[in-house]
């Protein structure tokens, strides 16, 4: 993870990053709902739920790459198969492309795990 970015924003940037990442699964969320509560035939809720579930994993921060761009392919997907506006669908999957290309930030479990480690030596 760490040499697809160089860093992990941090500061105004990092936030910036997290509330992106909040408002995109809120949206997803938002967005399933409806199709739930419709009783939509199996084909039209499996990508909402995909979505989700990689939503989920975009609001911590883990697989930041792999997940957007799960999200911006299951979102173009939904575009193809769910009849309706498409307008939401096609702002889900640029910011998840979005979130794909940029990188998690700095609070995320992304960096935890693949961000520079401070190495600390010895004293005697």
């Amino acid at each position: 993870m760490q040499r697809l970015f160089s860093t992990f924003a941090n500061g105004w940037p990092g936030a910036g990053l997290l509330l992106l990442r909040v408002l995109t699964d809120l949206v997803l969320l938002y967005s399933l709902i409806p199709r739930i509560i419709d009783r939509p035939a199996f084909g039209v809720i499996v990508p909402q739920m995909i979505a989700v579930l990689a939503g989920t994993f975009l609001l911590v921060g883990l697989w930041t790459p792999v997940v957007g761009t799960l999200i911006a392919i299951v979102e173009v997907w939904i575009i193809f198969v769910v009849a309706g506006d498409p307008t939401v669908p096609l702002m889900l999957a640029t910011i998840g492309a979005a979130l794909a290309m940029i990188g998690p930030g700095a609070w995320s479990i992304d960096a935890r795990l693949f961000g520079r480690k401070h190495i600390e030596g010895r004293q005697y």
